[in-house]
């Protein structure tokens, strides 16, 4: 039905390049992937703990890009409530509301089209970043393109420009 597909990372802090997560975008037996799936971690504070958030699953192959996930503030279960919440699951809910922003205004881009632009358009980090679950004394730091396969941040400015130029399916 042509649906882009969002999936947080996961928690973990592991390397979903070789530890399994599902669900996946990878078909049964290996016979392809499917092109409406992107995969999102998390990125935190980099004030107060590092641009990558320290809990969220990474992967150079299998993590398409970062997004806020760190003290976001929602909705609690339980009533009307509101608090701060930390997860590939705050952060997921960023890239549904840029697809969403991008739908708005370009109803006839494909699921394809919208993981196309989300990728395209993120903010790159220069700087090296920590791999989550090695915060402590001795960090292990990358780039950001070594844990995920854009190597940036989401961006809904950018992604509105991006798509801008992109005749729809």
């Amino acid at each position: 039905h042509d649906v882009l597909l969002v999936h947080a990372a996961g928690n973990s802090a592991k390397n979903l390049d070789s530890s399994d997560n599902y669900p996946s975008p990878v078909y049964l037996f290996n016979e392809g992937e499917a092109k409406n799936y992107i995969t999102v971690g998390a990125s935190g504070d980099p004030t107060n703990g590092g641009l990558t958030a320290s809990f969220s699953n990474y992967g150079k192959n299998s993590v398409d890009v970062f997004a806020p996930g760190v003290n976001i503030y929602s909705t609690l279960p339980g009533g009307n409530t509101y608090g701060k919440l930390s997860g590939t699951s705050m952060a997921a809910p960023v890239v549904s509301g840029i697809a969403a922003l991008l739908l708005e205004y370009f109803p006839d881009l494909s699921a394809e089209q919208l993981k196309y632009v989300i990728e395209k358009s993120v903010e790159p980090v220069t700087e090296k970043v920590i791999v989550p679950g090695t915060q402590g004394l001795d960090p292990e730091m990358v780039n950001l393109s070594d844990i995920s396969k854009t190597g940036g941040l989401v961006n809904a400015y950018n992604a509105v420009k991006l798509a801008m130029t992109i005749k729809g399916e």
